[in-house]
């Protein structure tokens, strides 16, 4: 959480940063970062603005429109501020929306008698265009004008009268035009158009432009009428300035239309913010298939009354807002830089990021492939960041905000040795690998034996899923799979909403674990899940009452001696020299850290039965069982108050010897320990 001092230093890069962008796009006609990634910007000083409203200054990009106007057209003065919106990205950002209009008129709009017809708001799709405003005198157009700074714009009025879709006459057949009446709308270039310029720009060897809305802008800034006619612009009208006597804002819809305006045919009414969701949902989906480009939706309260006395926040209209869709691009924060080792030893830094939404997905990793590739984007921890992703591409980091950098950033170092065992990192080209042939496979084991069946039970990581995950820098250590991101891995290519919420599902479910099942995922050399059981049973004595937690765990463990460890029963030099020296490796001790700090919580064993049938017995389990898995033999022991070990010694009662037994099944004979087969276990077993 920001303190107010650091969020006021925030709101001060914010500031200069917007208004240098703004400047550029505005009055420049010059894009120097996308629309999506601003407006995240803009976003980011809005909610802080919010959350200390005393940081709110005359001079915030939030408190105004747009820039100055340019010089070569003549200024014109809008009678009525032409205000600009708001913008919200989430369903928590409209709730909170409409109850700020709900506190400051006191009232729950939804209880307000409105007549049946009626709807609580008016969705529009929102144009990725520009804004104007047209002037029309006993039903004749005179003025058309761009919005400049809201205040004062640009008369561009001969060039918005070569475009088809603004009426030059008003109809007055069906409804009686007063003397003046001011509309304003949207200019636009279709997707059509936008291609057909680009394909002539490409033919005379010029630069094509970056989007439809930058040739818009650019075309109504022209001193010749005739280049505006050649672009072939369309528009949308979608409001009426001034009181007709109208009691809703989708009537002003259909008079525009009556008087000869093009309007969006697919703009609706909605009867509650649910129906909202829906209407932006479904046109986040089907974008593409419309002739032209739309950012999202605007959303209005309907009925005018409440419009008018909500009034004006800033620079918008409390009682409407722009519910954007998920970005393709954003801005987050860089809050560190791993190292992850994939299946083949190379080393690939990954950025970790702010959780931030972008392309319908909420994301927390982005791959920055190599070395190379922080040299060139000169990206430092604490960064802030423009993040893209479009369609199915996975998030990828396009560029730095230099000018958000307070100082505190540090500088990132590829590590001179390799973060997995040690060994020395070596430059293949663009690549840093570990020296170690076998560390890439023996990385990738642990995994695996992390999520097996006898470990944590993680049933939808299977091996290759798990080598797609380390291989795209999302693993370093097992403790990161409990801090996977369901948008993480649905941007993967082959992983649909469905496949990462199920994985996700699955992980969350397995985090509570029983502290023999942790201590054998930890993969310790000679620790089997039998031993693992010992060594459960001697931590949990020495934990002694309360809640067990890992952190009790690792003290436990840690200050066991060799000789403590060699106390426990069938546990010899080696397992105890392996355990000892597993619990004092600071690496080991830190991965037990972040797994709490990721989520993972020990729940209580079940405890064995005193007094049962086998009480006191030992049994050793080699080869294949026929009638039931050695997980399920094992538990049949247990249910009955027996034990089962590892390895055969003279104080084993029964080796259990199935199909293709094992060494084991030798071992018992020298020692005459008794052999049963199958039929004989499940006898005893009755």
């Amino acid at each position: 959480m920001i303190d107010k001092e650091n969020a006021g230093k925030r709101v001060e890069r914010l500031k200069k940063t917007i208004d240098r962008y703004r400047y550029a796009y505005h009055v420049l006609d010059k894009s120097l970062i996308s629309d999506a990634a601003l407006d995240s910007l803009k976003k980011e000083l809005f909610d802080l603005e919010q959350k200390y409203p005393e940081l709110i200054t005359p001079d915030s990009p939030t408190q105004r429109v747009a820039g100055k106007p340019l010089a070569a057209f003549q200024k014109v003065s809008h009678e009525t501020p032409m205000l600009s919106f708001n913008d919200a990205f989430l369903e928590e950002d409209m709730r909170d929306w409409l109850e700020r209009i709900e506190n400051y008129l006191r009232t729950k709009l939804q209880t307000i008698n409105y007549k049946p017809q009626t709807n609580l708001f008016y969705c529009e799709l929102k144009i990725d265009g520009l804004a104007i405003e047209l002037v029309y005198e006993n039903g004749i157009l005179v003025r058309g004008s761009t919005r400049g700074d809201g205040r004062i714009g640009e008369d561009v009025t001969q060039n918005l009268k070569t475009i088809e879709a603004i009426p030059l006459k008003l109809d007055s057949g069906k409804f009686k035009i007063p003397r003046k009446l001011t509309a304003r709308g949207e200019i636009f270039l279709s997707k059509k158009e936008f291609e057909r310029i680009n394909r002539e720009q490409e033919k005379k060897g010029e630069k094509v432009y970056a989007n439809p809305r930058n040739i818009a802008a650019g075309s109504i800034r022209q001193l010749d009428p005739q280049i505006v006619a050649d672009r072939r612009l369309d528009s949308f009208a979608y409001d009426i300035v001034g009181d007709l006597g109208l009691k809703r804002h989708d009537e002003e819809h259909k008079i525009l239309k009556t008087l000869g305006f093009k309007t969006n045919p697919h703009n609706k009414t909605a009867r509650s913010l649910e129906e909202v969701f829906a209407f932006r949902d479904y046109w986040e989906k089907h974008r593409d298939k419309l002739p032209y480009e739309i950012d999202g939706v605007v959303v209005i309260v309907n009925e005018n009354e409440i419009f008018e006395k909500a009034g004006v926040v800033g620079k918008a209209p409390r009682a409407a807002i722009a519910y954007k869709f998920s970005p393709r691009e954003t801005t987050t924060v860089v809050e560190d830089i791993k190292i992850q080792v994939g299946r083949t030893g190379v080393l690939t830094p990954v950025a970790i990021l702010k959780p931030a939404e972008v392309g319908g997905v909420t994301i927390s990793r982005a791959t920055l492939h190599n070395e190379d590739e922080i040299k060139r984007l000169e990206i430092k921890i604490g960064d802030t960041v423009v993040v893209s992703r479009a369609g199915d591409v996975i998030p990828r980091v396009e560029r730095v905000i230099k000018e958000m950098r307070s100082g505190k950033e540090r500088i990132f170092k590829m590590p001179v040795r390799c973060p997995v065992d040690g060994s020395a990192v070596v430059k293949e080209g663009a690549l840093s690998r570990c020296f170690s042939k076998i560390c890439g496979a023996r990385h990738k084991r642990a995994f695996y034996h992390f999520v097996s069946r006898g470990a944590f039970d993680i049933r939808g990581l299977g091996p290759k899923i798990i080598d797609r995950f380390i291989d795209e820098g999302f693993l370093g250590d097992p403790a990161d799979i409990f801090t996977l991101q369901k948008g993480d891995i649905e941007t993967l290519p082959r992983f649909g909403e469905k496949s990462a919420a199920n994985i996700i599902r699955e992980i969350g479910e397995k985090k509570g674990v029983v502290l023999s099942r942790l201590i054998y995922a930890l993969g310790i050399f000679h620790i089997g899940e039998e031993t693992a059981r010992l060594l459960a049973r001697a931590a949990d004595g020495a934990i002694g009452g309360g809640k067990p937690t890992i952190a009790k765990f690792s003290a436990a463990l840690s200050g066991f001696s060799r000789d403590d460890l060699r106390k426990i029963p069938d546990i010899g030099p080696k397992v105890a020299e392996s355990v000892y020296g597993w619990f004092r490796d600071g690496k080991n001790l830190k991965l037990l850290e972040k797994l709490e700090k990721a989520g993972v919580w020990i729940r209580e064993e079940a405890r064995q039965p005193a007094g049962g049938k086998l009480a006191g017995k030992t049994f050793v389990l080699t080869g294949v069982l026929k009638s039931m898995s050695r997980e399920e033999a094992k538990e049949k022991i247990r249910a009955l108050g027996g034990g089962v070990s590892e390895s055969v010694s003279k104080k084993t009662d029964f080796v259990v010897a199935g199909s293709e037994a094992g060494s084991k099944y030798g071992k018992a004979k020298r020692l005459s320990v008794k052999i049963i087969n199958e039929k004989d276990f499940l006898e005893i077993l009755k």
